[in-house]
């Protein structure tokens, strides 16, 4: 049997936070873009290759866990006029369906609870394979990204520029490169 049918029959996956990215990027006063990513997530995705429209995704995200490379920033992110990381320690995500698409893509429906809201969101999800690694485990590689409104989640604290416009921008893209051991 090969590794790429023993994948297809285990369909349970553990996301590998080491190996794996939960990242944003938001444009900046207008010019620029900020990215980071959470460095503590867990979560599991079962998937069968031939029945993509079977699987389900759950992950939890700590939010204390942001890092954008700028320890000032990283603490205005975790306070109550970001994230509130002290009342809401954690983001997640539970699929609701999953529907394929062209080639190894598919969409990803589901429930992301964020600061005390929860609302559905859209994910363009490719599944990448999966093999052995060196270690001994099978592994199978994703990648999703969607964009988001952060208002839509009470996430609105914003400075007016003198030039016009505003320091944080209201959609943020969100980016998941994801390897899962079985």
């Amino acid at each position: 049997m090969s590794t790429v049918e023993a994948a297809r029959q285990t369909t349970t996956w553990t996301i590998d936070p080491a190996h794996s990215v939960v990242g944003f990027s938001v444009r900046h006063m207008m010019v620029t873009k900020v990215t980071g990513q959470f460095e503590r997530f867990s979560g599991t995705i079962s998937f069968d290759q031939d029945d993509v429209a079977a699987a389900t995704v759950e992950v939890e995200i700590e939010t204390a866990s942001i890092t954008t490379r700028s320890a000032d920033r990283d603490a205005h992110l975790r306070s109550a006029d970001f994230f509130d990381a002290e009342t809401y320690p954690t983001i997640t995500f539970r699929s609701t369906a999953v529907r394929p698409g062209k080639g190894n893509g598919f969409q990803v429906h589901g429930d992301l609870s964020m600061h005390g809201v929860t609302r559905p969101v859209v994910l363009d999800a490719e599944f990448n394979g999966s093999g052995a690694s060196p270690f001994g485990h099978t592994v199978a590689g994703f990648e999703a990204s969607t964009k988001l409104n952060r208002s839509d989640f009470g996430l609105n604290w914003n400075a007016a520029l003198e030039t016009g416009g505003v320091m944080v921008s209201d959609e943020i893209k969100i980016t998941l490169d994801i390897e899962a051991m079985r």
